[in-house]
C-alpha cells in the first residue's frame, strides 16, 4: 500500500473514531468507538478485518493497543492481520502475546494455523492439543486437529478426530468427507461410501466428495456408479487431474479401454508427470495389445526418472506375453517391491542363479497366489538335482499336497517358516524361471509333475461320485474377488446355462461361490460336494476321478494341467502372461486348452465353442 492509500485510511479511521467535523472536545458519538476503549476498538478492527479492509484494522489494532498494550483479544487480531498478509513469524509473535494474557482455545487454534503453515506439524498439534482440552466440546477444534494428523500421516488418529467431530455435530460435512475419505483409505469400503452420501446430501455439489465417492464405489466394483459420480465431480472441477485418471481408471476395469486413453491423456495435460497415470495408460495400452505403445511409454518414463516398481512391473508382463522371456523375467523380480508384496525378509542371501549351489541348502518360498506355486514348483527337482537339500515354504491349502514331493527335505506352510533348520539360500517361487534362464523352448513341461493324490482319497471321491456312466466335467466359474483382474477372468454362473444342456455329468470344484451364482448352482444338477475340498490335496483327489475340467485361470486350473488331467481353460481377451498370445495350447501344460475371448471380449461367444468341443468329445465316447 503506497502513502496516499495510507493517508485515506487513516483519515477513515479518524471519522470512524471521533466523527466527521468533530474537535478533540467534541463529545464521543454513541455509535462509535473510543479511542481510549480497546475493546470497541478490537470489535471495529474485527468488524473491517472481515470486510476485507485489513489496514483499517490494523489502524484500530494500534488505537487499542496504546490504550491497553495487552489487550489480548487485539493481539490475537494482530497475529491474523500478519497471517493474512503472511507475515508467518510476526503473526506467531502477536499470536504467543496474546495466549500469555490469555490461553484461549480461538489463540491456540490460531497458533497452531501458523505453525502449519510453516511446516511445524508437531508443534502445531501440540497447540490443538491444548485447545481442545480447554474446550472439549468444540467441533472445529476437533476438526482442525485431525487435519495437523493428516499432515503428519497419522490417518488413524486423525479419523479418530473426525469421527469425534461428528460426535459433536452429526452433519459437519467437512468431517464427514474426511472420514469417508480416510475410511476408503483403510479398506472400510461400505462405512466410507456412508459417510460420503451423508457428505453430498450436506453439500450437494462438493467436488471433492464427488471424488471420493467415485474412488470408494471403484474400490467396491461399483464401476458405473463410479464413472458417474467421477464424470460429475469433473463437471464441477474439470482441471483436476486425480478426477480424469480416476474416470479412466473406471472406463478400463469396465473393459472400455479407448475411452479411458482419452481420460488418461486429459489427466497428462493437466498434470504431465504423474506417475499413476502414467501406469494406467501403460495397463490399457497393455489391454489393447498396443505392447509397441507400452514398450515406448515405459522407455519415456525411465528417462524422466518417472518409472516405478509397479510400471517395471507391468512392462513385465507385457514381455512375457508376447514370449519376451529374456526381457520379461528380469523385470518380474520388481513384484517384491509392489505394495502387495508379502515375501518374507529373509537374512540369508537370495538365489537367482548366478551362484553354484552344489552341497548347499536352498529354501524356496511362495511369494504370489496358489497357481503361481503350483506353476513353478515344477523347477524344485531341477533344483534339487544341484542342491543337498531344498526346503519349500508354500499356502497352508498347498502344504499337504506338496509335502509329498520327492525332491523335498521338508515342506511347510509359510506360517512356520520360522521352524525350519537352518539354509544358506533362499529364492522366490516365481524367481525359479529366471534363475533357470527359461525360455519359450526350455519350459521344463512334463505332463504330470505333482505328487499322485493318495489311492485311499480318489477312492472315497469314486465312492461319492457314485457310477461313471457320463463324462465327469468339473466347473470353476470364479476365482477370488480381490484378484486386481477378477472382473476380466471371473464370469457369472448364469453364463454356464449355454453348456449344462450337454449329456455330461458336472461337478463343482468352486470353492466359496457368490451369493448370486450360489442361489442359481442349486437351481441345477450339478454336483456340489465342495465342502470336502479342506485343501488342495483334497481338490487333486477329486480331479482325477474327472475326464474334464473346464475353469477359468483360477488355481484350479494349474492344478489340473499339473496332475496332467485334460483341461479347458477359458480367457479373458488379454490373458495373465503365462498364456502367450494367439495359440489353443500352453508349453506349461500339455494337457491344456485354450479358450480365449476375441476383441469383443464376450464370453457367451467362448461357451458357445466349449459347447460344440464338448459334443465332439460325448459323441466320441
Amino acid at each position: 500500500m503506497n502513502r496516499r492509500e495510507r493517508r485515506a485510511a487513516a483519515r477513515r479511521f479518524q471519522k470512524a473514531s471521533i466523527g466527521e467535523g468533530s474537535t478533540a472536545s467534541n463529545s464521543q458519538t454513541a455509535n462509535e468507538p473510543s479511542v481510549s476503549d480497546p475493546a470497541a476498538l478490537y470489535e471495529a478492527g474485527l468488524a473491517h478485518m472481515h470486510a476485507g479492509r485489513h489496514l483499517d484494522a490494523q489502524l484500530c489494532c494500534q488505537q487499542a493497543l496504546k490504550a491497553d498494550a495487552n489487550h489480548a483479544d487485539t493481539l490475537h487480531l494482530m497475529g491474523l492481520l500478519s497471517l493474512h498478509a503472511n507475515q508467518r513469524d510476526h503473526a506467531m509473535e502477536w499470536i504467543a502475546r496474546a495466549i500469555r494474557q490469555d490461553p484461549k482455545p480461538e489463540y491456540l487454534a490460531s497458533l497452531g494455523t501458523t505453525l502449519q503453515q510453516q511446516g511445524r506439524y508437531e508443534e502445531a498439534l501440540k497447540a490443538l492439543d491444548k485447545a481442545v482440552q480447554f474446550s472439549p466440546d468444540d467441533a472445529e477444534l476437533w476438526r482442525h486437529l485431525g487435519d495437523i494428523l493428516v499432515q503428519l500421516k497419522r490417518f488413524d488418529q486423525a479419523l479418530l478426530s473426525f469421527q469425534h467431530v461428528l460426535k459433536l455435530d452429526p452433519h459437519h460435512q467437512d468431517a464427514l468427507y474426511k472420514s469417508g475419505a480416510l475410511l476408503n483409505q483403510f479398506g472400510r469400503y461400505e462405512e466410507a461410501i456412508a459417510h460420503l452420501d451423508l457428505s453430498a446430501e450436506v453439500l450437494p455439489n462438493h467436488a471433492p466428495t464427488l471424488q471420493a465417492r467415485a474412488r470408494t464405489l471403484y474400490n467396491l466394483k461399483r464401476l458405473e456408479e463410479s464413472l458417474a459420480e467421477g464424470r460429475r465431480a469433473h463437471q464441477l472441477d474439470p482441471d483436476n487431474a486425480d478426477t480424469c485418471n480416476n474416470i479412466g481408471a473406471a472406463l478400463r476395469l469396465l473393459g472400455r479401454d479407448e475411452e479411458a486413453l482419452g481420460w488418461f491423456d486429459k489427466a497428462l495435460e493437466i498434470r504431465p508427470d504423474s506417475v499413476a497415470t502414467l501406469d494406467n495408460k501403460i495397463i490399457s495400452l497393455f489391454s489393447l495389445h498396443r505392447f509397441d505403445e507400452v514398450f515406448v511409454l515405459s522407455d519415456r518414463m525411465k528417462s524422466l526418472g518417472l518409472n516405478t516398481s509397479t510400471t517395471l512391473w507391468n512392462v513385465s508382463l507385457a514381455h512375457l506375453l508376447t514370449g519376451n522371456f529374456e526381457a520379461g523375467w528380469p523385470g518380474h523380480e520388481a513384484r517384491l517391491r509392489l505394495p502387495s508384496a508379502f515375501y518374507p525378509k529373509f537374512p540369508q542371501q537370495r538365489w537367482l542363479g548366478e551362484e553354484e549351489i552344489e552341497g548347499k541348502t536352498v529354501l524356496i518360498c511362495a511369494d504370489e497366489g496358489l497357481g503361481d506355486t503350483i506353476q513353478f514348483v515344477r523347477y524344485v527337482p531341477m533344483l534339487a538335482e544341484r542342491a543337498a537339500r531344498v526346503f519349500l515354504a508354500v499356502q497352508e491349502p498347498l502344504q499337504r499336497l506338496l509335502s509329498g514331493l520327492s525332491s523335498v527335505s521338508q515342506c511347510v506352510p509359510m506360517s512356520a517358516v520360522s521352524t525350519l533348520p537352518a539354509f544358506e539360500l533362499h529364492c522366490p517361487v516365481s524367481s525359479l524361471p529366471l534363475a533357470f534362464g527359461t525360455r519359450l523352448d526350455t519350459i521344463p513341461s512334463a505332463t504330470s509333475y505333482l505328487p499322485s493324490p493318495a489311492r485311499s482319497h480318489v477312492q472315497a471321491w469314486q465312492d461319492r461320485l457314485g457310477p461313471h456312466t457320463k463324462l465327469r466335467v468339473g466347473l470353476v466359474w470364479s476365482g477370488s474377488p480381490s484378484h486386481t483382474n477378477d472382473v476380466n477372468r471371473s464370469i457369472p454362473f448364469r453364463l454356464l446355462a449355454r453348456i449344462l444342456d450337454v449329456d455330461a455329468a458336472f461337478i463343482s470344484l468352486q470353492k466359496d461361490p457368490r451369493p448370486d451364482d450360489k442361489a442359481l448352482l442349486e437351481q441345477t444338477d450339478i454336483v456340489e460336494l465342495t465342502t470336502h475340498l479342506v485343501d488342495l490335496a483334497e481338490t487333486a483327489a477329486l480331479v482325477s476321478c474327472l475326464d474334464l475340467v473346464i475353469t477359468v485361470d483360477t488355481s484350479v486350473a494349474h492344478l489340473a494341467g499339473a496332475l496332467g488331467r485334460p483341461t479347458w481353460i477359458l480367457l479373458p481377451w488379454t490373458p495373465d502372461f503365462r498364456w502367450l498370445l494367439d495359440r489353443e495350447d500352453s508349453p506349461w501344460y500339455p494337457t491344456v486348452r485354450l479358450f480365449r475371448q476375441t476383441a469383443t471380449r464376450d464370453y457367451a461367444a467362448v461357451l458357445d465353442r466349449v459347447r460344440s468341443e464338448l459334443l465332439t468329445l460325448i459323441s466320441a465316447r
